[in-house]
């Protein structure tokens, strides 16, 4: 009996307690327009029979599902490249990213780097769209590509997504000619 009357006054003390406080529910409540998601340092590898093929890290990354889910990276966005042998042979640097998972499409924005470590050449631009079906990275912005021996200007460019090589849409450039 007295276990009884104690069960019986925790469970009224724990129904009094409970109340629905309307200010407090609307500082739960999310906007339509915030995200479904949000992870700080975001880090993802992609591999493929077990070898990593892309490795992509981010400061902050939001997922959203309405129109259609999309995953935007912020404040920083590094993507590695990585060979058969395991090794890093390009990297992709930006300030703001944006995933389409459904469609296979990246686009970076914002200082927009991206490097070939063996071949010591960079390509700079303030956009670019990586198609990961296709291993393909093309703008139709104006792009930088410096080597050691040239620097080259145009208007649009395809790439591999190592950047081994490259076509420019409407080139321009500068090539360095040793006496």
């Amino acid at each position: 009996m007295k276990n009884y009357l104690l069960l019986s006054i925790f469970f009224t003390f724990l129904l009094l307690s409970c109340s629905n406080d309307l200010q407090e529910l609307k500082k739960i409540n999310f906007s339509p327009n915030d995200p479904n998601e949000r992870s700080k340092n975001l880090h993802i590898v992609y591999t493929d029979s077990g070898y990593a093929k892309v490795e992509i890290f981010a400061k902050i990354a939001e997922t959203f599902s309405k129109p259609e889910q999309i995953v935007k990276l912020k404040d920083s966005v590094e993507v590695k490249f990585f060979n058969e042998e395991g090794e890093v042979i390009s990297i992709l640097t930006s300030l703001y990213g944006e995933v389409l998972e459904k469609k296979g499409l990246i686009t970076v924005r914002d200082s927009v780097i991206l490097r070939n470590l063996e071949k010591k050449q960079q390509l700079e631009s303030e956009e670019l769209h990586w198609n990961q079906k296709d291993s393909i990275i093309f703008t139709d912005k104006q792009v930088v590509v410096r080597t050691d021996e040239a620097l080259f200007f145009g208007k649009g460019l395809r790439t591999r997504q190592d950047f081994s090589t490259y076509e420019f849409i409407k080139p321009e450039g500068k090539i360095k000619i040793k006496d």
